[in-house]
């Protein structure tokens, strides 16, 4: 029986990017995605979906590299706070409490094993609509009707030296549940999907073939549907932007995706994620062998050599 506390953490919070084109990486995600810039601190802007119900959604940061800066999680309430920052004491990764940022309330600092950057915290303050207000008040704001209309952030992907340390680490420390896994042939983990709540992931590590460490693969943004983001490649494709892979269907989880690199050269997805939701909390992991793997995703479409090689900040040849 899964344990209640496996619902102490409601989602991922929000996260910071870092660029070093921050003019024509605040464009790509202002401007193309129609995220709304909410506030303007230092070198950084914070943006947020549309349908984001807190202040922002993502913490653009002006930087010499691209990569993620801060990931931060929202709790269920106080009490699974305490708990999950009692958790990762435990650990030994807790760096202590800071102030939350546009918003967000006291927020709890912690490291995973491969060094990313994060935080925990419960308090939250609503998004107040005011010259977007939305004609239905069951949503955040009013639906821009522009570029990819990115509605939330789905998940976000880290390249990591050692998977199984961090996907053990995100079981402890968060209370995350797996999904689904690859199994590499000589053991661990080639990838490992992780949730909180009924969404099939929220949180993947995927083994750096460079291993650098601390480095981002992707976050993903979630549209309404699957012709969003066949609309989505035609708007990239119309103003420049370096379309990776897709659009197609992934076999693991199943979600139809399209992965780009905004200016600043991190890599963004844009996922039809909501098609397959994990209702039962005892869900079973599925785990692919490298052999199946192998077939390549849902629709036979191989995995590109530069998902394995592209991460963020880029790894500099001596």
């Amino acid at each position: 029986m899964t344990d209640f506390t496996s619902f102490d953490v409601a989602h991922l919070g929000n996260v910071e990017l870092l660029t070093a084109k921050f003019d024509e990486s605040l464009w790509f995600f202002r401007d193309l995605l129609a995220m709304r810039v909410v506030a303007e601190e230092g070198d950084s802007a914070y943006l947020r979906t549309w349908d984001e119900y807190q202040q922002y959604t993502i913490k653009l940061t002006a930087s010499d590299d691209a990569g993620v800066g801060r990931t931060t999680f929202r709790t269920t309430s106080q009490e699974a706070l305490d708990r999950r920052v009692a958790a990762i004491k435990k650990l030994g990764l807790g760096k202590g409490w800071t102030e939350g940022e546009v918003g967000t309330g006291r927020t709890f600092l912690f490291t995973d094993p491969d060094g990313h950057d994060m935080g925990i915290y419960y308090d939250t303050t609503r998004y107040v609509a005011t010259d977007d207000k939305p004609a239905l008040k069951n949503q955040a704001s009013a639906f821009p009707g522009r570029g990819v209309n990115a509605r939330r952030l789905d998940h976000i992907n880290y390249l990591a030296k050692d998977v199984v340390a961090n996907g053990e680490f995100v079981k402890a420390a968060l209370g995350g549940r797996e999904s689904e896994r690859i199994k590499l042939d000589d053991g661990g983990y080639a990838a490992w999907w992780f949730h909180f709540n009924n969404k099939s992931y929220d949180i993947v590590y995927s083994d750096d073939w460079l291993k650098h460490g601390n480095r981002l693969h992707h976050i993903a943004f979630a549209p309404d549907t699957r012709e969003d983001i066949l609309k989505a490649a035609d708007i990239f494709l119309e103003n420049g932007i370096h379309i990776e892979s897709g659009p197609h269907k992934h076999a693991i989880n199943q979600t139809f995706f399209l992965y780009v690199w905004e200016p600043g050269g991190n890599r963004i997805e844009f996922a039809n994620a909501g098609a397959r939701l994990l209702l039962d909390p005892d869900s079973p992991v599925v785990e692919w062998t490298m052999e199946e793997r192998k077939k390549g995703q849902a629709w036979g479409m191989k995995t590109i050599e530069s998902f394995h090689t592209h991460g963020t900040p880029v790894v500099k040849e001596n």
